[in-house]
């Protein structure tokens, strides 16, 4: 898994690439799928990563992701991602056999971070899942570091999908 400084020095390099992908990029689940697609390549004890999208109070949709299936819908009062949007706090999870009410996606999955992706103005936009199968996997960088990514994220999109979905829908240019 590597130690503490490996893993920064490859934070780094994902947030050097999506810097670079992203220039210019308006359409927030393009923006989704590049970011998952760049962290669970550069990582290989990411065995899921992906987005919960906020669609409606109270309820996560599974947006674009890498690993197996997951969970289609996600309500705020189950599971890890649950409780990472219903706080609006970050949950690393070392053992999800541990965790009440973990949803298990994947049987083979030991451990977890959620990251909740916040507007500007606090809300709620989405929640970055990285799912392992390795038991604690996860450590204070992935959780610095992602946090970042979802700041990073919500300030090039402060509505997430909302505006520009919007927009598309009406026919109009975003500004």
């Amino acid at each position: 898994m590597g130690d503490p400084l490996g893993r920064q020095e490859t934070y780094a390099q994902v947030r050097v690439r999506l810097q670079a992908l992203l220039a210019g990029e308006d359409d927030w689940v393009a923006a989704l799928a590049t970011i998952v697609c760049e962290l669970h390549s550069a990582f290989d004890y990411y065995d899921w990563t992906g987005f919960y999208r906020v669609t409606q109070p109270g309820l996560l949709v599974v947006g674009p992701y890498q690993g197996g299936h997951g969970c289609l819908r996600i309500p705020f009062s189950r599971g890890v991602c649950g409780a990472a949007a219903r706080t609006l706090r970050t949950q690393r999870v070392d053992d999800v056999s541990l965790f009440p009410d973990h949803i298990a996606c994947s049987s083979s999955t030991r451990s977890e971070i959620v990251v909740p992706v916040l507007s500007p103005k606090g809300s709620l936009l989405a929640v970055l899942d990285v799912d392992s199968d390795l038991q604690a996997a996860f450590s204070e960088v992935d959780q610095v570091e992602l946090e970042r990514i979802g700041e990073d994220l919500a300030s090039r999109f402060p509505e997430g999908g909302g505006a520009s979905s919007r927009q598309a829908r009406a026919g109009a240019v975003p500004s």
